[in-house]
């Protein structure tokens, strides 16, 4: 199967474990499947860094592609037409455009959203599957 980790999955799953569900953990682990992290992941973790969002102890966002890489997971780049697609996400109260565009890039590839986001069930009918 092929799996999309949404950002707080990627850090959790890097930084603490703990925080993810035995399911996920069972996912991440498991060499049949293919675990994606979109670059989009690493744009929104650097911005968030950048803006004293996010805490990251001792790791910077630079080393995030590394320690995917290292991790086994697979990096994923948003190609122009997902970018020029886009606009045909269903508009919905969610407004983070991290997620939406993580969600396009989960609907259009026929990836499994691995996430914990509460905002994701309102995209089910348009194609979206998660995970946790």
């Amino acid at each position: 199967m092929n799996y999309l980790m949404d950002t707080h999955t990627l850090i959790w799953s890097i930084t603490e474990k703990e925080k993810l569900s035995p399911l996920v953990r069972q996912t991440l682990e498991n060499p049949a499947n293919s675990i994606f992290v979109s670059a989009i992941t690493f744009w929104e973790i650097s911005l968030k860094f950048s803006k004293g969002k996010l805490e990251l102890n001792e790791i910077v966002p630079e080393d995030f592609p590394k320690l995917s890489l290292q991790t086994g997971f697979q990096l994923l780049p948003l190609n122009a037409d997902e970018s020029a697609s886009y606009h045909k996400l269903a508009l919905t109260d969610h407004k983070d455009p991290f997620d939406r565009m993580l969600i396009w890039q989960a609907i259009n590839r026929n990836f499994i959203l691995i996430t914990k986001g509460s905002q994701t069930p309102q995209y089910s009918e348009f194609g979206l599957k998660t995970l946790w």
